[in-house]
This record gives structure tokens, sequence and C-alpha cells, in this order.
């Protein structure tokens, strides 16, 4: 299978070329105009590398870059006009594996592309997160519980996958559901609320006294760091 890679740049006729040139070289291009749509579009699938502009109508590259970093290893190539060098050493304390300066030649973006990606491929390993007996995998799209797979609808993987992603973090049902507002609801329910006791009931021990997925009064959930 081509490696996935996730373009996040607002400039259409830059992207439309950079979509073309990868995708000729045997690359797969997703393209997202905005920062919050690359962070939702990267939270939900798998890719090989993300190639991040800095200047974004949305969100700042930057804060892209630190969210994205949050939630995974995935490669980053930044794309930057700017001529401030202290921008490109931020992006690069913050998690990015590499910078190409604006204007560049798609035969460098290439190189540099190829060459992230072959470091990340000798360093990358299972995507597993792992608390205690439960694992949530990634790349497989699996919870498992002491080894057993549990039953969970797409959506409610990305929704336990929001949460363990933030584990020791209080997220509010409006933050979920800004992290998951991408993602496609089921018709017959669309409350946050319904879709965690489901996830309770299939994670948890003792599914009325969670231990996992705990609800903060007021405040939203908040999935624990700490799990036996």
């Amino acid at each position: 299978m081509p490696d996935r890679i996730l373009l996040i740049e607002d400039d259409r006729r830059l992207a439309e070329m950079v979509k073309n040139y990868l995708g000729g070289a045997g690359f797969d291009v997703a393209v997202a105009p905005k920062g919050a749509t690359g962070i939702a579009l990267q939270g939900r699938e798998a890719f090989d590398a993300v190639i991040l502009d800095l200047m974004l109508p949305d969100l700042d590259g930057l804060e892209v870059c630190r969210r994205i970093r949050a939630q995974t290893n995935v490669p980053i190539l930044m794309l930057t006009a700017r001529g401030d060098a202290m921008d490109r050493v931020v992006g690069l304390e913050l998690g990015a594996d590499d910078y190409l300066p604006k204007p560049f030649e798609p035969r460098e973006l290439l190189a540099r592309l190829r060459a992230i990606l072959r470091r990340a491929k000798g360093e990358r390993k299972s995507d597993v997160l792992r608390f205690g007996r439960l694992e949530v995998d990634v790349d497989a799209r699996q919870v498992r519980l002491d080894g057993d797979v549990r039953a969970l609808t797409s959506y409610q993987f990305a929704l336990l996958l929001t949460l363990a992603r933030n584990a020791g973090r209080v997220l509010s049902r409006d933050t979920i559901m800004d992290h998951l507002k991408n993602e496609r609801l089921e018709a017959f329910d669309r409350s946050i609320d319904v879709h965690i006791s489901r996830i309770r009931a299939a994670i948890e021990d003792e599914p009325k006294t969670p231990r996992r997925v705990i609800t903060v009064r007021g405040a939203g959930y908040v999935f624990a760091k700490a799990q036996d």
C-alpha cells in the first residue's frame, strides 16, 4: 500500500500541485485546508506523515503541530514562508521532524519527505496505547481488555481514543464534540453520554462504578492515567 500523507495547506493551487506531484511519486495524499480540519482528520485516520503549512487561516501552524504531536508520533514536515528562524526552532522543539522554506522545489519536498519516512519506519513502534489491562490499538482500531477485543462502534472507538490520548485531562462535552465533529454520528443516537455509557459497558469491570472513564460533575469526562 502507498504511504498516506496528510497535507494541511490553505493555498489551493499549491495544495493541488503538491498532491499531484506526490501522487505521481506513489503517495496517497489527503488535503485539509484548515488546521482544525487537519487535526480532526489525523485523529480519526492513519497517516504515515503530515506536511504542515505554518500560515493557516484558523489556527497557527505551530499550535496545530503541538496538538498533532500530543496525539501521535507521526512525522511532521513544516512548510514556512516566514522569515523568522525562531518559528522554525519553535516548530522543531514542538516535535516537527523537518522544515522547508517557501518557495520550494517539489523535488526537495519529495526528498525531505522520503527522508523523514525512512527515519520513522526505522524507529516506528506499534501505535498502541496501554493502560494497565486495557489496550487501545490505533492501527487496528481495536480496544482490548485482558487481550480480549471489546466491541465498539467506529464513533465510540474515536471517542475513547480522544479521551485516552488526553489521559488525565478533563474534557468537556463541547471539547469532545469538537474533536469528533468530522466523525459520522449514528442516526439513532447523538448523545455523548449514551456513547460513554456503552464504552463503559465494554471496558469497565463495574460500569456503574467506572475507574477508567470517569465523570467530573459539571465539567465533563476524564480518562484515568493509572489503571489496574
